[in-house]
């Protein structure tokens, strides 16, 4: 349990503090991060299963085609996902990213009562009636749609309600998607290389290092992650996920100075409220479902 809890804290620790290692390559194009991203994430994912020997997986595949569908569509919508981050950090929107990431996991509430049929308990209900509150205010008092924070929170929501109807692990699946993306990828780097317009090998060591090295960062929190999901409680899980957008907002504002004035100070307040709903009736729950079974 100890053990989990340290690989679920290094986990989130690692993507709250992401923003820092994007930031160094601000001076890049989104698509190009991207593209090493993916392409690096898929070679490190690979060596580690080959280390480990871990092939078996595969099986599964061959009998159930449809697993492999679900990973054709889990891959679009994690593109869209990391596209998103990473144009919002180079361009100085690591707040609005952080919101997205504290309302994604209402999102997710939402989207298991549309598409699994879940129940959708009274705290649940509140807690999503005060984050759309939150929301629509943001968007009258800023003077634009939180378009970031709700790509990324919506994007992610359908990205984990896929990857929650397929059997494979949080490795594998990676190591899934990025085969998909690979080919794209790599057109992406090829093109930009023929043109005179990457960044990779033309700009200095750092920034061809820094790209590479985007792949490993990309892989090692899932590892993390899929090693502390195994040793401890989802309530413990849940709560680590706000480390990660705490940090991002933390940073946002104290490190890079982005704008956060009393409107918007309000509206996450809001947000804030809303997740203190959600996880007090989640923690409130667990505890009589406990009482109960014993």
């Amino acid at each position: 349990m100890k053990k989990g809890f340290i690989y679920g804290l290094s986990a989130y620790f690692l993507w709250g503090i992401f923003p820092i290692y994007w930031k160094f390559l601000q001076h890049v194009k989104p698509v190009e991060i991207l593209a090493h991203r993916i392409l690096w994430a898929g070679v490190f994912v690979w060596l580690v299963l080959a280390f480990r020997r871990h092939w078996n997986w595969i099986a599964i595949l061959r009998h159930k085609p449809i697993y492999a569908l679900i990973f054709f569509a889990s891959s679009f919508f994690i593109t869209i996902n990391w596209f998103t981050y990473l144009w919002s950090v180079t361009n100085g929107f690591i707040v609005e990213a952080s919101l997205g990431y504290f309302i994604n996991p209402l999102i997710n509430v939402g989207l298991g009562v549309f598409f699994l049929k879940e129940r959708l308990r009274a705290g649940q209900l509140g807690a999503i009636f005060i984050a759309m509150i939150g929301v629509a205010y943001l968007t009258m008092t800023y003077g634009s749609f939180p378009w970031i924070a709700l790509t990324l929170a919506f994007s992610f929501g359908f990205y984990g309600l896929l990857r929650k109807t397929a059997p494979l692990e949080s490795l594998e699946g990676l190591s899934l998607e990025t085969m998909v993306l690979f080919f794209p990828a790599l057109g992406i780097i090829v093109y930009l290389l023929f043109n005179g317009d990457s960044s990779f090998m033309n700009v200095n060591m750092v920034t061809t290092v820094l790209l590479v090295f985007g792949g490993v960062i990309t892989a090692v929190p899932l590892i993390l992650f899929s090693a502390s999901a195994r040793r401890i409680t989802l309530i413990a899980l849940g709560l680590l996920q706000y480390v990660a957008p705490t940090l991002q907002f933390l940073i946002g504002v104290f490190l890079y100075g982005e704008p956060f004035n009393r409107a918007r100070f309000i509206g996450f307040c809001f947000i804030w409220v809303a997740l203190i709903v959600y996880t007090v009736e989640g923690i409130v729950r667990a505890r009589k479902l406990v009482r109960a079974h014993y």
